[in-house]
């Protein structure tokens, strides 16, 4: 079921102090390797992520994304970015992003944080 988290730490996005700051660390040394977050900035091995939240997946314009993104119907919420960051393969199979995922709330409920500031 994708509405809910994938692992069971008893927590919730809005009660979990985030942020950007702590965020923008973790994207630059788990993240940056393969996006970018400007507004026009280029694809890399994953997808540019600028206006992120909103989006549907497998919809950025220039990038080659798996038919298990195009055919997901998931449209980027925090929460959802919370559950799909445990492990990606396991939220949306058959997708190509290879990150491993992030396990602990805090570091997801950071990097949500930053990218909701950074994507905008």
């Amino acid at each position: 079921d994708r509405s809910l988290p994938l692992d069971t730490t008893p927590y919730s996005l809005s009660t979990v102090i985030m942020s950007a700051k702590k965020g923008a660390k973790i994207f630059k040394t788990k993240c940056s390797q393969c996006h970018t977050v400007e507004q026009g900035g280029p694809h890399k091995q994953g997808p540019n992520l600028h206006g992120l939240i909103g989006r549907t997946a497998g919809s950025t314009a220039g990038f080659s994304f798996s038919a298990a993104n195009k055919s997901s119907g998931i449209v980027w919420t925090t929460d959802v970015l919370d559950a799909y960051l445990v492990n990606p393969k396991k939220y949306i199979p058959g997708t190509k992003m290879v990150f491993a995922g992030l396990k602990k709330p805090k570091d997801r409920a950071n990097i949500i944080a930053y990218l909701e500031s950074a994507t905008a």
